[in-house]
């Protein structure tokens, strides 16, 4: 039987140290995992709402206007957009942050990001008020 072997240093993924040292995961990492599964969660429930149980798999305005009426749905689709922005910026972070770069440029990406995401949201929430809006 093959045995396994340790990683590489610096190439073990959450979990590990440089030296080879199991460490405990980081906050990003953490959020990572727990937005993925929240939006594995979402984009199903948006793809059946959306493209399965719709006729023609699309939906045209009036029918967005009419589904974003029902207040479930709005969270629902609100909370995708929160967990999608979260779960790609978080994974576009920790890509940049494998090059190794230093702290105070991570801290610069982080701070970007942040701005990145609460701008992306910002505008979901405010094209979904205006869409909500029409009827």
């Amino acid at each position: 039987m093959a045995q396994l072997e340790q990683p590489p240093a610096g190439h073990g993924g959450p979990g590990w140290t440089p030296s080879g040292e199991t460490a405990r995961p980081t906050w990003g990492w953490i959020a990572q995992a727990i937005t993925g599964a929240f939006v594995l969660v979402l984009v199903t429930l948006h793809m059946i709402a959306n493209h399965f149980i719709v006729a023609g798999g699309l939906r045209d305005f009036a029918d967005v206007v009419a589904y974003l009426s029902n207040p479930v749905v709005v969270v629902l689709e609100v909370c995708f957009l929160v967990a999608v922005t979260w779960h790609g910026l978080l994974g576009l972070r920790a890509v940049l942050f494998d090059f190794g770069l230093s702290r105070r440029v991570e801290t610069a990406i982080t701070r970007v990001f942040t701005v990145l995401g609460l701008a992306i949201v910002a505008y979901g929430l405010w094209l979904t008020w205006t869409i909500t809006s029409y009827h």
